[in-house]
């Protein structure tokens, strides 16, 4: 990019490359929808419903089929990563996850394999908050339940929130 122009614009010429990309990044769950899974979610969030012991799954749990989890990684084409690793390079060393919106079409079945795909939706700086200066990064995931004819059917989707700072100096704080 050109050396002349502002951090700023640099930081939204990345954003508007990332948001063209649509939902370039596509990841598809290692493992179906499977009870044993469900049921360790219920017990650690200290929920019962006798409807998720028998074979439906917890809308709110769209996300944790096709987290990387351990040992596996976000694809390379993740626009989120690949935001917030740009806003680093530019100064915006810090995260703070901000909110999440999410919406269900219906509840995932055990043995339905999930697919998500993940876009850019938008960047939104720079602010003045608390925490210092920063870009509000939000993505959005659509998760897609993976039929055996090659469709697919949106199930769940997610409005995902961060802010990537450059933290404040407190009062009496060095240089």
């Amino acid at each position: 990019m050109n050396d002349e122009m502002s951090a700023h614009e640099r930081i939204m010429a990345e954003a508007e490359r990332l948001k063209g990309l649509g939902e370039a990044s596509e990841s598809v769950a290692p493992y179906e929808v499977n009870q044993p899974t469900i049921g360790t979610w219920l017990d650690a969030m200290g929920y019962d419903n006798e409807r998720f012991r028998n074979g439906e799954a917890p809308p709110s749990m769209a996300q944790v089929w096709t987290m990387p989890g351990l040992g596996r990684r976000r694809p390379d084409d993740d626009p989120l990563s690949a935001m917030t690793e740009f806003l680093t390079d530019q100064g915006y060393t810090a995260v703070l996850g901000t909110n999440c919106e999410q919406s269900y079409e219906r509840y995932l079945k055990v043995g339905e394999l999930v697919r998500v795909t993940t876009a850019l939706d938008s960047v939104v700086g720079p602010k003045q908050t608390a925490m210092g200066e920063g870009y509000f990064v939000t993505s959005r995931n659509t998760w897609y339940v993976c039929q055996g004819d090659g469709q697919s059917e949106k199930v769940a989707t997610m409005l995902f929130r961060v802010l990537k700072f450059i933290p404040a100096r407190r009062q009496g704080e060095k240089a």
